[in-house]
């Protein structure tokens, strides 16, 4: 081989290099930053109701600084290359997603839809071929939501909040139902579809302990 050629090759990998650096390091502060959330938010289950809206000011603003990791990703990724860099960051973005979809459940008792979260996470659609979110990545953050809030239904009542069960039980049942009409071909993301079942098994026994022993006011009790 020529040594020009040599020459341009090894410049190609060192840009490359150079790239991959300066990308993992964003990965690693939206890394940083979900994992943040993820602690803030494990407190949930020993917070009582009244001090949850102190908590989630405490979550907010670092859910409003993955904006500026988003932005700096979208600008580091060349052309056209999402496909090229996105496994560097999908687990990061499903644990940003998780917290964005907890947040707003906590404040609305809702389910954040993909485009909301997008706009959570200031991942713009002009950047779709550079820097995204897929649908395979949101539903793995609700499933992560799910799974969470098994655990919350649990620890309400020892909380005294008799009430957030049946809320979560209806909540997860229709997220359940949605779910049941895709046509899930991931094999990974099927089997977590799958293991909901156990999670909404979990709630009903929780709400049918609550209703059993009339823990929670009667016009609740329609689980």
């Amino acid at each position: 081989m020529d040594a020009r050629d040599l020459e341009y090759v090894n410049e190609l990998l060192e840009q490359d290099n150079e790239l991959r650096e300066k990308v993992r390091e964003q990965v690693h502060d939206l890394d940083k930053k979900a994992r943040t959330m993820s602690g803030l938010l494990n407190k949930i289950h020993s917070t009582p109701v009244d001090q949850v809206p102190a908590l989630l000011e405490q979550v907010k603003p670092v859910l409003e600084s993955c904006k500026d990791t988003s932005a700096a990703l979208a600008s580091l990724i060349p052309l056209a290359q999402f496909w090229r860099w996105k496994d560097m960051w999908t687990n990061s973005l499903r644990n940003a997603v998780f917290a964005a979809t907890m947040v707003g459940y906590l404040e609305t008792g809702t389910l954040l839809t993909l485009p909301r979260v997008r706009d959570v996470l200031g991942i713009d659609l002009e950047w779709s071929d550079r820097y995204a979110l897929p649908a395979e990545d949101y539903l793995h953050g609700v499933i992560s939501l799910v799974n969470e809030l098994s655990r919350l239904a649990v620890n309400a009542v020892t909380m005294g909040n008799f009430e957030e069960p049946i809320k979560i039980s209806a909540f997860v049942k229709d997220l359940f139902a949605g779910f049941s009409m895709l046509n899930l071909k991931n094999d990974t993301l099927r089997r977590r579809y799958d293991s909901l079942k156990y999670d909404i098994k979990r709630i009903e026994e929780v709400v049918y302990d609550v209703s059993l022993r009339k823990l929670a006011p009667s016009k609740s009790q329609a689980f």
